[in-house]
């Protein structure tokens, strides 16, 4: 009778954790659901009341309306060149660091990731300006590799590579080196393999982080044809502020390659974001 009972207020909290987990992916839906309604709404019909959530004549003109604004293709280009080649040289970068941190033995390296952590705790507003001036000095103003070689560098992926490679056993190092593999080979055959979780995390958020980042293109970039997709959405908000199908597809079409990756590397992110967790 008492097993039953405990069954019972089991199947009841289940069944109520549930409907609130679905309420929640309701809400937090409903602002992407309205983008996509108002984006395919004519003009004419965005200020009808009462709201149509479902329009009667849905059209697609706002998307081909932003493709004929200039450079909005070409910013398209320009954030896929720099979130994609920029992301592959953060995680490369990073795990070798990682790896020189914590599988090669050499003195200072507990100084030297000293000084990577404490890079974390510097606003990136605070660089701007010594930054832009280095940036003048290596005539890279106004060019989209000033931000791949800004990549080389970043201790938020160095720490996350290094707390991984942390947990795996040196025998793997070891074994191989016997073997006769040289250093190279035990890091792009051993331990980037070992490191496939955090890797996909690093690139879920660095990619993210490149594609949707504003304030650095703002102060590297003047020319409009060098914009990324953030810069020209930001500056449509004066020519067609009251066009809001339109400002709706834009901002549609820059969500939907993060949604692609993520989708495309969800089962690895938990597991990658549990590494912090490990003690060093």
């Amino acid at each position: 009778m008492m097993t039953d009972v405990i069954k019972k207020k089991r199947l009841i909290f289940k069944i109520l954790f549930y409907v609130f987990a679905v309420l929640v992916a309701v809400i937090v839906c409903v602002p992407f659901f309205w983008m996509f309604v108002t984006s395919i709404k004519s003009k004419g019909a965005l200020m009808l009341l009462p709201i149509e959530w479902i329009p009667k004549d849905p059209t697609f003109d706002a998307y081909r309306k932003l493709f004929t604004i200039p450079n909005f293709g070409t910013s398209i280009i320009n954030s896929f060149y720099i979130s994609i080649i920029g992301t592959v040289l953060r995680l490369l970068f990073a795990a070798m660091a990682a790896f020189a941190l914590t599988k090669i033995q050499f003195k200072g390296r507990g100084v030297i990731f000293g000084l990577y952590i404490t890079a974390l705790m510097i606003p990136a507003q605070t660089t701007f300006i010594p930054l832009f001036i280095v940036m003048g000095k290596l005539n890279l103003i106004n060019n989209l590799n000033a931000f791949l070689f800004l990549q080389l560098f970043n201790a938020f992926a160095i720490f996350m590579m290094r707390q991984k490679m942390m947990t795996i056993n040196d025998a793997y190092i070891e074994a191989a080196t016997i073997d006769g593999a040289s250093m190279w080979k035990v890091f792009f055959k051993i331990i980037l393999p070992l490191c496939s979780g955090t890797l996909a995390t690093l690139a879920i958020l660095s990619f993210m982080e490149l594609w949707n980042d504003y304030l650095l293109p703002l102060v590297l970039l003047t020319d409009r044809a060098n914009y990324t997709l953030p810069l020209i959405l930001n500056s449509m908000q004066g020519q067609y502020s009251n066009q809001y199908n339109l400002m709706m597809a834009g901002s549609l079409v820059s969500i939907i390659p993060i949604l692609i990756v993520y989708i495309c590397a969800q089962k690895y992110f938990k597991e990658g974001l549990t590494v912090g967790g490990v003690k060093g």
